[in-house]
């Protein structure tokens, strides 16, 4: 019996052997083709992203070159017409209908002169729309009225009276002190609606060079927005401009780069700004190497509240002194979507092609085992003295061949068994004297061939049994057995050591350097120990192979009464290494709660099999929820692993194993038991050990496996299998 388990082992089904490979190779190279396709999409979604982000800020400092360089060339144009004499500057309601002109044919916000008298005149498009002309003298206080002009930009009506003096602001100041046109410090003002500006400002001066005063055009910062809001990648994306020191001028976002406190305008910094993405890029900038490190196009990944970013980053200066950051944005999933969408596709054909794969093979390997059969089923026929054979046709030209020689084979011996019952019948009418001993020398003959036969198989087998047990048990035991010996030699020669010792204190020089050499006393302590350790080793070895063959139980391949105490023990011995302390947390505990049970009928090593995959799965959930806590929290609340056994009714058993690791949702727990599903990382779990152990116990044992979970509070798997399975011994 032991002997068919044995050759059992060693050989596969055919259909296996043609099912696997070809299985394999389509899986392996679809899942190879999917991977490549993967990577490529991943690649070209980087490469899109760059050019993207390229053009984008392309755009938009073609925006920023064509639309600022237009307050620059105004001013030239108006500075050179004061020069000329063209336009007198005293004369300011002649220079505010200018003014007015100029305004309705540039989309600026601001067009003015300060003199150095502290008079000055300008055209404002303060809400946007509405232009309105400044005048004020250097008299404060409400020195400056703003008036509402006609369509023919005629001052119609006084709206407005404020302060103002050239002299105290930046537009006036700066462009002055430097002597040649600059960019003014950006202007915040509550007129009462809110406005910011940046000014191109430039000395003016009259046809003897002689200072009198400064011109400047403003445009509104949120117009700088506004234009970054029409991008097409503002919808997905953030574009956003700002200052040196970190302060915003223009962003895509519909969050303004203001706050208005106390009915002060407060510019906001980009760190500090209320959208998410645009401030954690500003701070990982600004974490880097700050913003003034920024000299050069640079672009980075970033991760924005878990998603991931592409960032391009460029300067942006112009002769005047402008010194700014563009900044463009976007997600990944605006490219990854389609990629995300072909890698499920590619996983589902790959899982199609391999149930496509399976099909086709077992069909394959049907069509070419069935003739197999037939011949295997007429070979056995034969042998058993039924001459009457053959082999229908194949449509496989090589089993056809091999069937036409096996009739041709069968027919040869049809004639010649006919042939020597001629020639018997023939002998017995010759010799019938002889044909009562011919007949007793052929029995014996026969009765000799089985001996042999017999003798041979048994040899064979015994040569085969003395060896595997030489190989494993003889080595264990003779090194167990000579422990025992070594132990007792060891002790006489230490004795004997001591008492020469006691009789001879004083020894050699030679043989006292070699005892100190040899650390004689810490030879004599340590050696016993030794030999204690290597007989627990021993002792251990003997264990497991008792253990490996309780919970294999290669010998029992059919039911079989067992006790399932033992099965469980011997798979938590197996699991010992996963269960023990390790610097990093505690040992897991397992609490068990054994009732009194009979043996159990059941295939032994699919059973423990079932155990194994249920424990196994308890220590990684225990192992996940403890990469959370400290050592000491898993000190306070140590890991454990339950495992109870009852009867559970008339001829029914129950297994409970509880862990308390992370639990599981109730999304989960209705997969559980589904093949190929798995909530462990790539690599760690093939999605298969529930699904096989659902299959051995509720197909192969008539039973129920049940799956009971609490996210955070652990995960209990129910086992009940009847104790007898005599109905399915019967079929």
């Amino acid at each position: 019996m032991k002997s068919q388990h044995f050759l059992r082992d060693k050989t596969f089904p055919l259909q296996l052997v043609l099912v696997v490979p070809f299985v394999l190779q389509i899986f392996a190279a679809v899942g190879f083709v999917g991977y490549l396709s993967f990577k490529n999409g991943q690649s070209a979604v980087n490469d899109l992203a760059e050019q993207l982000l390229d053009r984008t800020s392309d755009v938009v400092d073609e925006r920023l070159k064509s639309y600022l360089a237009i307050p620059q060339v105004l001013n030239q144009l108006n500075a050179d017409v004061i020069r000329r004499g063209m336009l007198d500057v005293r004369d300011r309601e002649a220079v505010g209908k200018y003014f007015w002109d100029q305004m309705q044919a540039y989309d600026l916000t601001y067009i003015g002169i300060g003199l150095t008298t502290g008079e000055g005149v300008g055209a404002a498009r303060y809400d946007g729309k509405t232009i309105t002309v400044d005048d004020w003298t250097a008299t404060l206080p409400n020195n400056l009225t703003n008036y509402a002009v006609d369509s023919q930009g005629n001052r119609t009506q006084v709206s407005d009276r404020w302060d103002w003096d050239n002299f105290k602001e930046t537009w006036y100041t700066e462009p002055i002190a430097a002597g040649k046109p600059i960019w003014a410090k950006i202007t915040a003002l509550n007129l009462p609606t809110p406005y910011i500006a940046a000014s191109a400002s430039r000395p003016i001066y009259d046809a003897q060079k002689r200072l009198l005063g400064m011109i400047a055009a403003d445009i509104h910062l949120i117009k700088l927005s506004d234009f970054l809001r029409s991008l097409e990648i503002s919808q997905s994306g953030q574009v956003f401009i700002m200052e040196r020191d970190g302060t915003l001028i223009a962003t895509s976002s519909k969050e303004e780069t203001f706050t208005l406190s106390k009915q002060a305008i407060q510019r906001v910094r980009a760190i500090e700004s209320s959208n998410s993405t645009v401030r954690s890029i500003a701070q990982s900038i600004q974490a880097t190497n700050g913003f003034q490190s920024i000299t050069k196009d640079t672009d980075f990944q970033l991760d924005v509240q878990g998603e991931p970013y592409f960032v391009d980053v460029r300067p942006w200066r112009d002769q005047y002194g402008l010194d700014w950051l563009l900044v463009t944005s976007v997600p990944e999933n605006v490219f990854m979507a389609q990629i995300n969408a072909n890698t499920r596709t590619t996983i589902a054909l790959c899982f199609g092609a391999l149930v496509g794969a399976i099909g086709i093979g077992l069909f394959t390997s049907r069509w070419l085992v069935h003739p197999i059969l037939r011949l295997n089923q007429a070979s056995e026929a034969m042998a058993s003295g039924n001459l009457e054979q053959t082999v229908p046709a194949s449509n496989i030209q090589e089993l056809n061949t091999l069937s036409h020689s096996f009739n041709h084979m069968a027919g040869r011996l049809r004639e010649l068994f006919t042939a020597l019952e001629h020639s018997k019948e023939v002998l017995e009418e010759r010799v019938e004297e002889r044909t009562a001993e011919l007949k007793n020398t052929l029995a014996e003959l026969q009765r000799t061939q089985a001996q042999v036969v017999q003798g041979e198989k048994m040899s064979s087998l015994g040569q085969l049994v003395a060896g595997v047990a030489h190989e494993i048990n003889n080595p264990v035991n003779f090194i167990h057995g000579n422990l025992t010996h070594v132990e007792e030699y060891t002790e006489d020669l230490l004795e004997f050591v001591q008492l020469y010792q006691q009789h001879y204190p004083h020894s050699t020089p030679e043989i006292q350097v070699a005892a100190e050499e040899m650390d004689l006393e810490f030879l004599r302590e340590d050696l016993p120990k030794m030999l204690t350790s290597m007989k627990v080793g021993t002792d251990r070895i003997r264990q497991i192979i008792l253990s490996l063959r309780n919970f294999s139980r290669m010998d029992e391949a059919e039911f079989k009464a067992v006790d399932i105490h033992e099965g469980i023990d011997s798979t938590l011995l197996i699991l010992q290494h996963r269960l023990k302390a390790r610097p990093e947390r505690p040992e897991i505990e397992i609490i068990k709660h054994y009732a009194k049970l009979p043996l159990v009928e059941c295939y032994a090593g699919q059973l423990n099999q079932v155990f194994m995959n249920i424990l196994v799965n308890a220590i990684d959930a225990i192992e996940e929820n403890n990469a959370k806590c400290t050592y000491q929290e898993l000190k306070d609340h140590p890991s454990r692993i339950t495992i109870r056994t009852s009867m559970a009714d008339a001829g029914w058993i129950e297994v409970a194993i509880a862990d308390n690791g992370v639990g599981m949702a109730q999304a989960v727990q209705k997969r559980i038991f589904d093949p190929f599903f798995t909530t462990k990382a790539l690599g760690k779990g093939t999605g298969m050990g529930m699904s096989i152990s659902y299959q051995i116990i509720t197909e192969k044992h008539r039973g129920r496996l049940e799956c009971i979970s609490t996210p955070g509070r652990g995960t209990e798997f129910v086992i009940r299998m009847p104790l007898r399975q005599a109905a399915r011994q019967a079929t």
